[in-house]
């Protein structure tokens, strides 16, 4: 078994995620981007793409982790840990359960759809097979700044 990034890790992957997320707002969707990690190398990238795709599902972690599927060849992606810029909405933390992700770390919390820790705990629920660890925190404020103002933009557009 492959070890998990440490908390020293977090800011190179999550500064990937960023980079991830700003490709999103060039788009008009909200900056929101994700790598998943396996064996220290970047194995998924994904950034929302849901006014792209016309796609309510294409959220970026899906994306980045169909990504990693394909290119390790299996749905488990035991041994691999997921980065967001944005606490995981249910959809995004059901699917990192089911795709038996280890490591879940998240620049910020999401107070309306966070189903992490802020709206609900889904990752911890008890009733689940799978738990996979996770973390807050590495560049938040530089994930929040760029929420922030894309959403800023959109309100001085309408």
């Amino acid at each position: 078994m492959s070890s998990l990034p440490g908390v020293t890790d977090d800011i190179r992957y999550m500064d990937r995620a960023l980079d991830a997320a700003r490709a999103a707002a060039e788009h008009g969707d909200v900056p929101i981007g994700a790598v998943v990690v396996h064996e220290g190398i970047v194995v998924g990238t994904g950034h929302n793409a849901r006014e792209l795709d016309r796609d309510p599902t294409a959220h970026a972690e899906l994306i980045a982790l169909r990504e990693a599927a394909k290119t390790l060849g299996r749905w488990r992606l035991t041994d691999c840990a997921l980065y967001v810029t944005l606490e995981p909405c249910a959809m995004c933390a059901g699917a990192a359960v089911l795709a038996r992700i280890d490591l879940v770390v998240f620049a910020a919390p999401d107070p309306k759809a966070g189903a992490v820790r802020s709206v609900a705990e889904l990752l911890d629920e008890p009733a689940l097979n799978h738990h996979p660890k996770w973390r807050l925190g590495a560049r938040r404020a530089e994930a929040e700044a760029l929420l922030s103002g894309f959403f800023a933009g959109r309100r001085d557009r309408d």
